[in-house]
């Protein structure tokens, strides 16, 4: 995998300060995306080890929330094999710290029924993610006043409740 991108002190993808990590590679293409050159699964670099250590050591600080992946598009199949391992050295280190992530895909659609998106890692990656924020990005909905979210289809979605309860669960409320 690669990524195009990391923020160390992000404000806007999730609550608090957050390291955010741009993965590469979209096959969603939304008209008016942010980050289009990221649909390119081989734009910017090599997502290697010594990448996840240092990710790993830019959460360390206390005023850090936690972590927030987007793109490009975190779960594509190939995204998510490679991310897996890294989101449980995350969760295992710093297991008070929310991991957000941004997808194209719809959570009751596309990542808890088969579809493209869906592969043997899917239901373990999901296990690690507190906030989901699904659905394309669609320009005749985009309303720039809404928090952490670009068009107002997408959904703000706590993982961990919609997963006990077996139905969408929208953070904060």
């Amino acid at each position: 995998m690669n990524y195009g991108q990391i923020k160390r002190t992000d404000v806007a993808n999730g609550p608090g300060v957050r390291v955010s990590l741009f993965v590469s590679g979209c096959s969603h293409h939304c008209r008016g995306c942010f980050n289009s050159e990221t649909w390119d699964f081989s734009y910017g670099q090599e997502f290697t080890i010594n990448i996840e250590e240092e990710l790993l050591e830019l959460l360390c600080p206390e005023h850090i929330a936690g972590l927030t992946l987007l793109g490009g598009e975190p779960f594509e199949p190939s995204n998510q094999r490679a991310l897996l391992p890294f989101l449980r050295k995350v969760k295992e280190r710093y297991p008070h710290k929310t991991i957000w992530c941004y997808t194209g895909y719809l959570l009751d659609q596309e990542l808890w029924e088969d579809s493209r998106a869906r592969c043997e890692v899917t239901d373990e990656m999901l296990s690690l993610i507190d906030v989901l924020v699904d659905g394309e990005f669609v320009q005749e909905r985009k309303n720039i006043s809404l928090q952490f979210r670009g068009s107002e289809n997408q959904r703000l979605i706590d993982v961990q409740m919609s997963r006990r309860q077996g139905k969408i669960c929208l953070y904060g409320e």
